[in-house]
């Protein structure tokens, strides 16, 4: 399919939007769904990489009054100026490495295959974490993101660029490896959102730069349908996430991350579906 019917983006939009924040992984779903729906190469990852503003959008609206309280204290106010360059320092390793190796990613990671692999690794990693602080809780040491130092920050942007990996899951890179370095869930899932911020409107610059070849008018509507779609379902899914980690932790993410794994590699292995 050389241009997205504005079904299909709408569909695309929608998984955007709802996996983008959660443990599972967007660009693995997209793969996915871009597969099942026949919207593949390179104009197709180039729409994945967009949509992903709608989805980072939505974390800018709902937490304005944050971003808007750092803004107002970048010269004048020593906690919202150590938030700021926590933010850099975590971005850094992600962005340096993903122009580093974006390329050879894009040619032989991008397929729904290795794709199910990394959910089914990732999933083990998440039961591995979860079960470590259930019975260790004295080694949550940051109750809030004010609380991190930038040696944090370091640590979960190293975590992050795990996260180049399709289907390993950038959320849930950075919130697991935050509670693996310290971090209480709560924490680690809201330094996760604010992370994605410069995280993913970099992607996105750079996608547009790079490939706007790529782009015409007859695809605008679709990449705007699918814009739209994914802020309002990751608006919607940013709520819900941040009331569930207030009082669940992330095991049933992981259960999701292997059946769906599974599903593909069956259905590949016996024939039922041709993974493109």
């Amino acid at each position: 399919m050389d241009q997205p019917t504005l079904l299909t983006a709408l569909i695309l939009g929608i998984v955007e939007g709802l996996t983008e924040f959660l443990p599972v992984s967007s660009t693995g779903h997209l793969i996915v769904a871009g597969s099942l729906t026949g919207y593949t190469g390179e104009q197709a990852k180039t729409f994945e990489i967009v949509i992903q503003a709608g989805a980072i959008l939505a974390v800018c609206w709902e937490f304005r009054v944050k971003l808007a309280a750092v803004l107002r204290g970048l010269f004048t106010d020593r906690a919202a100026q150590r938030f700021a360059i926590n933010l850099v320092v975590a971005f850094l390793p992600a962005g340096v490495l993903g122009l580093a190796f974006n390329k050879a990613i894009k040619a032989h990671l991008f397929a729904p295959i290795p794709v199910a692999c990394a959910f089914i690794v990732g999933a083990f990693v998440i039961i591995w974490a979860e079960r470590r602080q259930r019975a260790r809780p004295e080694v949550v040491r940051v109750a809030s993101v004010d609380a991190m130092s930038w040696t944090d920050a370091l640590k979960i942007g190293f975590a992050q660029s795990l996260a180049l990996i399709p289907g390993t899951s950038r959320s849930g890179a950075t919130i697991i490896g935050g509670m693996l370095f310290g971090l209480s869930r709560v924490a680690a899932t809201e330094f996760s959102f604010y992370l994605a911020i410069p995280t993913l409107f970099a992607a996105t610059g750079y996608s547009l730069w790079k490939d706007a070849t790529l782009l015409s008018a007859q695809s605008l509507p679709a990449f705007g349908v699918g814009f739209a779609a994914a802020f309002l379902s990751a608006f919607a899914c940013v709520r819900w996430l941040i009331r569930y980690v207030a009082h669940h932790d992330f095991l049933p993410f992981a259960w999701y991350r292997i059946v769906f794994g599974a599903v593909i590699l069956g259905t590949a292995y016996t024939g039922l579906v041709r993974w493109d």
